[in-house]
């Protein structure tokens, strides 16, 4: 697979061809220029795996475990039912993206789960540029404070 891919666009007014990594992520795009904090990305990447869980489908393929024959506990608890860890994510997705606050819902989950960058969500929700920066970094911030991250 490709991972960088030149493109044509503008910066500062002049056209200029750059190189996009098609692997990062707008989140650690926007970290890694100091747009925003290591707290607002961790917030973030915890939505983001939240999301993806929910999105899982159920498991149709045999499972391999070894069945339990043992009375005796050794060992890490069983693992929870791979519907009911569906079911917790988008619990913790709903929860997270709900303590956010309305408005803020629409750019977490543009560039956070669907991995769009800021200028396509800006345009996509008709938003003036550089709106989404603020308003992603206010929705950020609200969801690292409900995951009680410092």
């Amino acid at each position: 697979m490709q991972t960088l891919k030149q493109t044509r666009t503008i910066v500062e007014g002049q056209a200029a061809d750059v190189l996009v990594n098609l692997t990062e992520s707008p989140l650690g795009w926007l970290m890694r220029r100091g747009m925003i904090t290591r707290r607002q990305f961790d917030a973030g990447e915890q939505l983001r795996a939240s999301y993806y869980l929910a999105s899982l489908g159920p498991s149709v393929t045999m499972r391999w475990e070894a069945a339990g024959h043992n009375k005796v506990a050794r060992g890490p608890g069983a693992a929870m039912d791979p519907t009911l860890t569906q079911i917790a994510a988008k619990q913790r997705f709903e929860f997270a993206v709900t303590a956010a606050g309305p408005g803020l819902s629409d750019i977490l989950w543009r560039v956070v789960c669907a991995g769009e960058g800021l200028v396509e969500a800006e345009r996509g929700m008709g938003w003036p540029t550089r709106a989404g920066k603020v308003v992603l970094g206010l929705a950020l911030d609200r969801i690292a404070d409900h995951y009680g991250m410092r």
